[in-house]
């Protein structure tokens, strides 16, 4: 690791690796599975939506945007609300 450092992105949070730090390094295969899993992420949903476009009123939208994170949701909800009682033909 022969390079020069700018001193202007020495990052004293997270260090560059040196060699010794490589040595001990592990791939994620060699990892337990338990912390593998943790690391991937969140699993897949069983459930998934999907992605459209629509064009809405903006009365509509504005009003839900209003209410705050996770107007989509509540936008879906009501939808679906809706269509207990009515058919979309």
């Amino acid at each position: 690791m022969n390079k020069r450092i700018n001193p202007e992105q020495i990052d004293n949070e997270n260090p560059e690796w040196t060699d010794e730090d490589l040595k001990h390094a592990r791939s994620f295969a060699g990892l337990p599975e338990s912390l593998q899993a943790k690391l991937r992420g969140r699993p897949p949903a069983a459930v998934t939506k999907e992605r459209i476009t629509i064009r809405l009123s903006r009365e509509v939208v504005e009003q839900f945007r209003a209410s705050g994170d996770g107007w989509q949701t509540r936008m879906d909800v009501a939808l679906k609300d809706w269509l207990k009682t009515h058919s979309p033909a």
